[in-house]
């Protein structure tokens, strides 16, 4: 087909929307809220599905996260400190990009009302992200932090609140009270993750070890491909059991999606929803489209007696649905990304979310693509309805 053959149509089907405004500002309605909708649902969906996959990405791990721990059946166990270097060593020699070693202990912070035994989570600095790990004040740990002779912690906002929310850009300290008096300077804060949360606290291994605090066995976190988490799961097992005879090594993945994708559900169900709305907007639609072609027999059947071809008037007919779906949709997607914009609306689906998604592009296109298919489909039938009208029909008509 010429450029003039697909640009005509076009250009005609233009200036039938402009004649006919009612109709089609009836179709836009209908159809730009059946698109707003759509697109609604979809991000909305999208966002609540990033709501629930970060909170179980702080509790377990991104895929794919593969946990190792060491233990002995008869009760002995490794030396923690050797046990912590063969962990870091392994994850050099695998280049694994994201790795940390975690311990939970307890460090005596000195409050206001008395010290408090604050269980501490000793972590490396990668955990954050492959934790998710949520910040509120202040900065989550960095490399010059273990070099620091006061040591570095982050704390939640439990004990913030409990030391009384000093400043954290003139580097607060709060005081340990193990052996000798500590300084620790406090560099960031975590979201609560529940009401009534206990005071907690996050420390980089080097600094807890410098306490002089008991201290166990680490687990080893890695962050790999999910392609290569059984391979490598049995190379890092076979590599920790040859360093330490006699000992156990467990290694198993310990993120949500080991056990498959548990959103499966909620994506049928969302595009159930999407797909209903659309059809409720395909109906009105062709409603209105029939009832559009009945009342131009005449107009098409001139058209006809001046030589417009079958295919011209096919496409004509069509076009003119998709251009004013297409234009709908445009401006129902418009709408949508507003709604789901909205600050109550974040807040109130998205609440859990510590790095708030982008509106998802392929909501917009869904919007878009339905729009176009919708008017397609709906055009279709009435232009098959046209391209029967005979030239003696519409002189009688």
């Amino acid at each position: 087909m010429s450029l003039s053959g697909i640009v005509g149509p076009l250009v005609e089907a233009w200036a039938e929307l402009r004649i006919h405004k009612t109709r089609v500002l009836l179709a836009l309605i209908g159809v730009a809220l059946s698109v707003a909708a759509l697109t609604t649902v979809v991000g909305l969906g999208n966002m609540v599905r990033e709501s629930i996959a970060q909170g179980n990405e702080a509790q377990s791990g991104r895929p794919a996260t593969l946990s190792l721990t060491m233990y002995s059946n008869d009760g002995t166990s490794p030396d923690p400190a050797a046990a912590a270097v063969a962990f870091r060593e392994l994850a050099e020699r695998y280049s694994i990009e994201y790795s940390s070693t975690i311990f939970t202990g307890a460090v005596p912070f000195q409050l206001p009302n008395g010290v408090t035994q604050a269980t501490t989570v000793v972590v490396e600095p990668d955990y954050r992200v492959m934790r998710r790990v949520p910040m509120v004040e202040g900065a989550w740990f960095t490399a010059a932090d273990a070099e620091r002779l006061a040591p570095a912690v982050v704390v939640n906002e439990a004990l913030y609140a409990a030391i009384g929310r000093p400043d954290l850009a003139v580097d607060p300290v709060i005081p340990i009270s193990a052996g000798q008096p500590v300084d620790a300077v406090i560099v960031g804060v975590t979201r609560e993750q529940y009401a009534g949360e206990y005071p907690q606290a996050m420390m980089l291994s080097g600094a807890y070890a410098r306490l002089g605090l008991p201290m166990g066995i680490p687990d080893l976190e890695l962050w790999i491909p999910e392609e290569l988490s059984d391979p490598l799961r049995a190379a890092v097992t076979a590599d920790l059991q040859a360093q330490f005879p006699g000992m156990q090594v467990d290694a198993h993945r310990s993120d949500y999606a080991a056990w498959g994708d548990p959103f499966g559900g909620l994506q049928w169900a969302v595009a159930g929803i999407a797909a209903l709305v659309m059809l409720l907007g395909a109906v009105g639609l062709l409603n209105i489209s029939m009832v559009t072609v009945k009342y131009r027999v005449r107009e098409i059947g001139i058209r006809r007696s001046f030589g417009a071809t079958s295919g011209r008037i096919f496409f004509g007919v069509m076009l003119e649905s998709v251009v004013a779906t297409f234009v709908a949709g445009v401006l129902g997607v418009m709408a949508a990304v507003a709604v789901v914009k909205l600050p109550v609306i974040q807040r109130a689906v998205a609440s859990g979310i510590s790095e708030l998604p982008p509106f998802p592009l392929e909501a917009a296109l869904i919007g878009l693509g339905a729009a176009t298919a919708v008017g397609a489909l709906a055009g279709l039938i009435p232009a098959l309805v046209a391209v029967r009208v005979k030239v003696i029909d519409a002189i009688r008509y």
